[in-house]
């Protein structure tokens, strides 16, 4: 017998000043059974730094042709694809062939290595964004998750800080490649 999906309730207030954005998005969401905390954190941090109306989340990890967030315009062509993690350099390049913009939230354990493996032949793709952010970071989010997550998110210069209760969690969007 397959393990269920565990179901969030996500309300997320953004204030990206650095892209001039303010939305208060409501959302339900899904963890697969194989997907970590870690990497939920993550697909809802590229949901609140990518956020665009119309931004919706896809069967992600169980659904290996797409990306874990995209936005399709009205004649069903990507206009973004958002993926989380540390995917194949290859897989960047083949949805940068046919998505208007591609972007990349780069977080996990072997972020070093894939830096160092992957960066510099991405760095050639000319609509590709690839952002990380500090592993401790994610930890901290991950140790305040609840099945209802209230966060508050702000980006300004370059910094993005999330209110999650009393707490506040902060760290630089380190742009690697292209810009958000």
């Amino acid at each position: 017998m397959a393990l269920p999906s565990t179901i969030y309730r996500v309300n997320i207030q953004i204030s990206d000043v650095d892209r001039g954005v303010y939305e208060s998005l409501q959302a339900t969401v899904a963890r697969h059974p194989s997907e970590t905390e870690e990497r939920l954190v993550a697909r809802l941090l590229a949901y609140a730094i990518f956020f665009e109306p119309e931004l919706t989340f896809t069967k992600g990890i169980s659904a290996g042709d797409e990306p874990d967030l995209w936005l399709k315009g009205p004649d069903d062509r990507v206009l973004l694809w958002v993926e989380v993690g540390l995917p194949e350099s290859d897989r960047l390049v083949k949805a940068s062939r046919h998505a208007e913009r591609v972007a990349v939230i780069a977080c996990g354990k072997a972020l070093p290595k894939w830096e160092q493996q992957y960066l510099q032949k991405l760095e050639s793709v000319p609509n590709l964004s690839v952002v990380c952010f500090d592993q401790l970071f994610v930890n901290g989010l991950v140790s305040k998750l609840d099945r209802s997550i209230n966060w508050s998110v702000t980006i300004t210069d370059g910094n993005l800080y999330i209110n999650v209760g009393n707490e506040t969690f902060e760290t630089v969007l380190q742009e690697r490649v292209g810009s958000r």
